[in-house]
C-alpha cells in the first residue's frame, strides 16, 4: 500500500549477541484507498498506521549496504518453530550483517505472509490436514501472499539509502525495492539448511511462489 507520510518514532541503542546495533521505530501513515478484501484480516480497521523496526550496524551511507527484509513470525523467531525457516534466516541475516560491521535488518509487522497471526495459526491446522502454506492461505479468503514492501522502501529513503545489497531468496522483494526507486546492486542467498520439518514448506515456496531456495551464487542487477 502507498504510504501517505513515514517518521521516525525512536532511536537507541542496542546490544545484542550479534554486536552493537542502533534500533530504530518508524511509523507509516497509509494513504486512503480501498483495502484489499483478500489481504484484510480485521474488518474494523481501515489501513490502521503500519510500525517497522529497524536494526543499523556500522557506516550504511558511504557503499550500499547489506539489508535484509524480514517479516515477523512470532512462532519462528520467537518460540523456535520449525514449521518454517524464518529464525534461521534472522540470525543469518544479523550473523551476516555483523561479519560485515555494516548492514541493515528491517523487521516489518507482516505475520503470516500478511494475514496476521490468528489467520496464521488456522492456516497451521489446514496444514495438519494436508493442505500446503499456499492452499491453506487461499481456503481461508487470502492471497497466497498479502505482504507489501513498500514500507521499507520508504524508509530506506528516509535513512538516505539508495542503493542495496538485498539478502533475500524472494524475487518479489528485489521487484518491489527496484520499483520504489532503490536500486538492488546485489541480491545475496538467505538460503540456510533445510529441516525434514519445512522441507514441504520451502519446496512450496521454490514451486508456487517464485523463491529461490537452492545455494546459488549472488546475482547482481
Amino acid at each position: 500500500m502507498p504510504f501517505e507520510s513515514v517518521r521516525k518514532a525512536a532511536e537507541a541503542d542496542f546490544p545484542t549477541r550479534w554486536g552493537h546495533f542502533r534500533i530504530f521505530g518508524f511509523v507509516g501513515t497509509p494513504a486512503p484507498e480501498a483495502p484489499d478484501p483478500e489481504c484484510k484480516t480485521d474488518p474494523a480497521q481501515s489501513n490502521p498506521p503500519e510500525e517497522m523496526v529497524a536494526l543499523v550496524m556500522g557506516d550504511v551511507s558511504s557503499a550500499p549496504p547489506i539489508v535484509r527484509i524480514h517479516s515477523q513470525c512470532l512462532t519462528g523467531d520467537v518460540f523456535g518453530s520449525l514449521r518454517c525457516d524464518c529464525r534461521l534466516q534472522l540470525e543469518l541475516a544479523l550473523r551476516t550483517i555483523a561479519e560485515e560491521g555494516a548492514g541493515i535488518l528491517l523487521y516489518e509487522q507482516q505475520e503470516g505472509r500478511g494475514i496476521g497471526l490468528m489467520p496464521k495459526l488456522q492456516a497451521y491446522a489446514l496444514q495438519d490436514k494436508g493442505l500446503d502454506t499456499v492452499e491453506a492461505n487461499e481456503q481461508l479468503g487470502f492471497k497466497a501472499d498479502c505482504r507489501g514492501y513498500e514500507l521499507p522502501a520508504e524508509v530506506l529513503k528516509l535513512m538516505g539509502i539508495t542503493g542495496v545489497r538485498l539478502m533475500t531468496n524472494n524475487p518479489d522483494k528485489v521487484a518491489a525495492l527496484e520499483s520504489a526507486g532503490i536500486r538492488v546492486v546485489e541480491r545475496l542467498s538467505s538460503v540456510v539448511e533445510s529441516q525434514e520439518s519445512f522441507e514441504k514448506y520451502l519446496q512450496v515456496k521454490r514451486d508456487k511462489m517464485g523463491h529461490i531456495t537452492e545455494e546459488a551464487d549472488s546475482v547482481n542487477s
